[in-house]
């Protein structure tokens, strides 16, 4: 005897088999989902309600979409004639080369222990490892409060909590905190200088703006002039091994995309060490320069002045975005 048909197994007059169908309409959804992190809510491949999306390995079809957001597809082939339950599979892509390190694309990588990253097509996304929070209140109640209920957390169990929420976390929220005009302001921490000599530039994540919103946000930034004999003959302190600032004789314009400022400026620079020790800025300021292009008119960049340097023994090169982790 023949096995049953099932759904979707009758063939049609034309000797093909009829796919199951997973859409209905009118639209009848959920209430939306929270997904877990690194997880993308997306619409559903009806166009009708809101979704977790698959992940790599799951099985899909036309109404369980796959990740769009990791370079995820529904892979039919498994699922011959039919081609109506796939598997969630990665396109084929280039990898991402981290610290001249190469991950493959879709592959999965810790860096340090604070985050977790994905390699897609190129590019890296990361999410902070969660701490899950320990069953029952983390806090303990104290007898004898005034207000019933009362509790206080710990040092070690506040911070227990801020590993919990990524709303809390350094990387999103800058201290002290600033209320303007109804807006919190949160700011990520100015990246490195993308050059360790001549004009560079850094960025943050801020919503320090008219909208409250969260933006991107850039300015100029120069540790150190491209002069390497310049360098060379930079004094350093008898009986020390590092000089952290210094000058140049004479205040100079500066020259950025062929243009050059308006102003002369006399600024303050990272030193050097005779050790293997690198020189960073510590302290600064924002002020704002104004270029003169021949025959283009003029533009304005923000850029960071920096009043005082650190040395230190953790010399990381420009470009590396895991440099400035810190554990909390």
């Amino acid at each position: 005897h023949s096995p049953p048909e099932q759904p979707g197994d009758k063939p049609t007059e034309t000797g093909e088999v009829q796919r199951m169908e997973v859409c209905h309409w009118p639209c009848r959804c959920l209430p939306v989902p929270i997904c877990t992190p690194g997880v993308s809510l997306v619409k559903d491949g009806c166009g009708c309600c809101k979704v977790c999306a698959k992940q790599a390995g799951e099985p899909c079809n036309e109404a369980d979409v796959c990740d769009p957001h990791k370079g995820l597809y529904c892979d039919y082939s498994g699922d011959e004639p039919r081609y109506e339950t796939g598997v969630c599979a990665y396109l084929v892509a280039v990898g991402c080369e981290v610290n001249g390190v190469y991950y493959a694309n879709g592959q999965t990588f810790q860096p340090n222990q604070l985050y977790k990253c994905l390699c897609i097509s190129g590019t890296i996304g990361c999410s902070p490892v969660f701490t899950p929070r320990l069953a029952g209140s983390p806090c303990t109640r104290v007898p004898g409060r005034k207000k019933s209920g009362q509790s206080i957390c710990g040092l070690g169990q506040h911070k227990q909590l801020q590993s919990t929420n990524y709303r809390l976390m350094s990387a999103y929220r800058s201290l002290p905190l600033v209320l303007k005009k109804k807006c919190l302001i949160q700011a990520t921490p100015w990246t490195p200088c993308s050059r360790t000599c001549g004009i560079g530039i850094s960025s943050r994540v801020t919503n320090d703006n008219r909208k409250c919103e969260m933006k991107k946000e850039k300015r100029l930034c120069f540790i150190q002039p491209c002069l390497t004999n310049m360098l060379k003959k930079i004094k350093i302190p008898k009986g020390k091994t590092c000089q952290p600032t210094f000058q140049l004789p004479t205040a100079e314009k500066l020259v950025f995309s062929g243009c050059s400022t308006t102003q002369r400026y006399k600024l303050t620079f990272c030193g050097v060490c005779l050790d293997k020790r690198c020189c960073i800025p510590s302290k600064s300021k924002m002020i704002t320069v104004q270029f003169e292009c021949p025959n283009e008119g003029f533009f304005r960049w923000k850029m960071m002045q920096i009043t005082s340097c650190v040395c230190q023994k953790i010399c990381s090169a420009p470009g590396d975005i895991f440099s400035q982790l810190k554990l909390l």
